[in-house]
């Protein structure tokens, strides 16, 4: 071969596309090796069980069948609980299951991926050599950022199965344009070739059942289409197919109205119909999504997310400019995260690998417009889609980290940055289309041979870094924090007692734990965020409710019957002697007294402000703001203490708040509501009258029993010793273990008993050390 036909297979003009439309073939093969090279990387740091966040509330829905918070996932639950059956002959735990579903999808997004850059790179070069390390390395970068990565190890969020939507619809929209300009000039094939728009609009709307961020890819998909062929938009059939296509897909929702009108034993802002609605006010609630709901009004309001209560984004919750820094400093942690950890917000180490990502990232599309304007576009637009106009959309307060650092007390109380996963695996596309950009300019200025591609090459190494310097951050092999704490904190819990939670991160493990893995189902847990909700106080109502025969309960463990039996096999043994179930529902109301004190409104508790419950006189702390929560639960303390016991979740001030803090005793990662009378009979240690150590300790300790559960009967998966705690919003889990051993140091004090006193700080210092890892 001579010097000019080798430089023409290395590196063609850049004005004419490499392939015409009719002569290319993707390569399913190659695609299929890189996404399984990176479905084995998420199983290899995949988590063992549940994690913190809404990990806990998708698995357990996705095993029951349930509804999860608003507005509901129908797609995502009934996905999942088809991928759980499919995996089960397997033996592997339900949360394995799940957790490798969402590594699946990311899998799965980036096998399209793959066939997408391939497409892009016949623009660059003939060389079939490149054009699939090319691929290969946009989707190890794509795949490797770190919340991209850290999603996909976990199934914490549905946004996986978003990107798969967004991934699959666009290589469905170039393989439509390959037919389109293979048929270029004939006048056969045309409806044919536009059949693919009505596959799109079938996962556009199923997506939707899944999260509406999958819509996010419209505009580039509609721009797309008028770039390739605008008189599509002129075919009739198109739209006369089209209507039932999306009605189709948006069936998918009536599985909310269905499935919460069984009363599954989790069932979210229960998004019901009411019983002679009808198929068509269902369907026409979900069609207009949610704003014409006669007849589903529940339903509707699940649609709209009205319980979340954000302002038009017009109002905007934080400056524009700050939520734009804050979504660069998500982007500073894509290519680096581990380097300066937990100075989240500066980026310090990372800026030289944040820059050089951006740099590619920017080179890459400069590229890409440059060969072909039509798919740069389409690139292009999704970007500035789930980029700009997604942060403008969301209207988020300041960051969590972002907050602190600029002193603001409202801010987010986690970080967001998975809402941007698809952001980030389309940005890591371009970077692999830049890297493969400068090979082919290097291999240019090494003289444009097949041995200059081959010296070149090692420039695309470049791709592994994120996989190297992520890893100590996105890897969550051998974590059981989430899974041990809602153990840990169940079993602090006698039988059939009440705990009252504070919101997603000391709740949902809880219902994983009990759903999932049945254990402590006896509990009843109360999240004080959804007790403000007429529709949860009901739940719990029947949940709570006596069963009229024995075993009543265990007819569907998945759907709400009566109150489920204290399995003592399951429990620590020092609560044998406490298993005596309860008589009553932890509540008397009837639904219409607990609809109007859920309409009543919060206020300020005055000076000396008191209330009785088990013929005892309480005061609540004056200032403190009186919720619909906090008169449920007065009620409940009146009506349901004596009857079973009420236990406080050790990460809720909720006690304090209603003056119960000196009538409490620690119990494990509990307090315990007690009457001094209990408390002598108990022979319980009296703690000093310092709010600044109750807080810790309750009014009382049971040193034992702490010592017990502590010690023998808290599961720990060697915590202390975790390299890292990835995630600032959620430190407060192991200062938890922290305040519950210095209790127990405390309390060992007290009856003078040093040396015990210095081990057990000894041990809250290991979990405050780990807090500030």
């Amino acid at each position: 071969m001579n010097q000019a036909a080798q430089t023409a297979r290395v590196t063609p003009t850049r004005t004419e596309p490499v392939f015409a439309a009719e002569t290319y073939r993707p390569p399913f093969l190659w695609a299929f090796a890189a996404a399984a090279a990176l479905f084995v990387l998420y199983a290899i740091t995949l988590a063992p069980t549940t994690a913190f966040w809404d990990t806990s509330e998708y698995i357990a829905t996705g095993h029951v069948l349930g509804v999860p918070h608003p507005p509901g996932n129908p797609t995502f639950v009934l996905v999942a609980k088809a991928w759980s059956l499919l995996l089960s002959p397997l033996g592997l735990p339900v949360a394995v299951r799940i957790n490798l579903f969402s590594a699946f999808m990311t899998a799965g997004a980036s096998f399209f991926w793959f066939l997408v850059v391939h497409r892009i790179l016949a623009y660059f070069t003939p060389s079939e050599l490149v054009r699939r390390v090319g691929a290969a390395a946009a989707v190890i970068v794509s795949g490797t950022a770190f919340t991209v990565w850290n999603q996909s190890n976990v199934n914490e969020k549905v946004y996986t199965v978003t990107l798969f939507t967004i991934a699959l619809m666009s290589w469905v929209a170039f393989r439509w344009r390959d037919r389109v300009e293979a048929h270029s000039g004939q006048k056969t094939g045309r409806w044919h070739d536009d059949n693919a728009m009505l596959f799109v609009l079938y996962v556009l709307a199923l997506s939707i059942g899944n999260h509406k961020m999958a819509f996010l890819a419209a505009p580039a998909l509609l721009i797309f289409l008028v770039l390739v062929k605008w008189r599509s938009l002129l075919n009739w059939k198109l739209y006369a197919f089209g209507v039932p296509v999306v009605l189709l897909g948006l069936s998918m929702q009536l599985y909310l109205p269905i499935r919460a009108g069984l009363n599954p034993v989790i069932n979210e802002a229960s998004p019901t119909c009411q019983q002679d609605a009808g198929l068509g006010a269902a369907m026409t609630t979900i069609f207009t999504d949610g704003k014409a709901d006669a007849g589903c009004e529940m339903l509707g309001s699940v649609l709209r997310r009205e319980q979340y209560q954000k302002p038009p984004v017009g109002q905007r919750m934080a400056p524009f400019g700050m939520q734009m820094a804050n979504f660069f400093q998500y982007f500073d942690w894509q290519w680096s995260r581990s380097l300066q950890g937990r100075q989240g917000y500066l980026p310090g180490a990372r800026l030289p690998f944040t820059l050089l990502f951006l740099g590619l990232g920017i080179w890459g599309a400069m590229e890409h417009y440059r060969r072909d304007k039509k798919s740069f576009w389409y690139i292009g637009t999704l970007f500035f889609t789930l980029s700009i106009v997604l942060v403008f959309y969301m209207n988020f307060k300041y960051g969590y980290v972002q907050g602190q650092v600029i002193n603001q007390p409202e801010t987010e109380v986690r970080e967001r940055d998975y809402f941007y996963i698809c952001t980030f695996s389309v940005w890591g596309l371009w970077v692999g289309i830049g890297l493969t950009a400068l090979w082919l300019r290097l291999a240019d200025n090494l003289g444009r041979t097949r041995k200059a591609i081959l010296t070149a090459a090692p420039v695309m190494l470049v791709a592994l870094l994120p996989l190297g310097l992520n890893w100590k951050y996105a890897t969550r092999a051998g974590d059981y924090a989430a899974r041990d704490f809602a153990y840990n904190l169940l079993q602090s819990v006698e039988p059939y007692g009440v705990l009252i939670t504070n919101g997603d991160n000391d709740t949902f493990p809880l219902w994983y734990v009990q759903e999932v893995e049945g254990i402590r189902r006896d509990v009843t847990v109360i999240v004080m965020s959804y007790l403000n909700t007429g529709w949860y106080v009901k739940q719990l109502r029947g949940l709570s409710q006596p069963c009229p025969r024995p075993g009543a309960s265990e007819a569907d463990p998945t759907v709400i019957i009566c109150q489920r039996p204290f399995d003592a096999a399951r429990a620590p043994a020092f609560y044998a002697a406490a298993n005596r179930a309860p008589t009553r529902a932890i509540v008397p109301l009837t639904d219409v007294q607990i609809d109007q004190v859920a309409a009543g409104y919060a206020q300020q508790a005055g000076e000396g402000m008191t209330y009785q419950a088990r013929g005892q006189t309480f005061t609540i702390q004056p200032g403190t703001v009186l919720s619909p929560a906090h008169q449920f639960l007065a009620v409940m303390l009146n009506h349901a203490w004596g009857d079973r016991p009420i236990h406080f979740a050790s990460t809720t001030y909720t006690h304090a708040e209603l003056g119960l803090l000196e009538h409490v005793t620690r119990t494990g990662m509990s307090f315990k509501l007690v009457t001094p009378q209990e408390a002598q009979a108990a022979q319980l240690t009296r703690m000093p009258a310092d709010p600044n150590i109750m807080q810790f300790t309750g009014g009382y300790m049971d040193i034992d029993r702490n010592r017990a559960m502590l010690e023998r009967e808290a599961q720990y998966h060697g915590l202390a010793q975790k390299a890292v705690w990835a995630d600032d919003a959620t430190r407060n889990i192991p200062m938890q273990y922290t305040y519950a051993w210095l209790a127990l140091s405390t309390a060992e004090r007290v009856r003078a008993n040093e040396q015990q006193a210095v081990r057990d700080e000894a041990r809250a210092q290991e979990f405050q050390a780990l807090a500030e890892r």
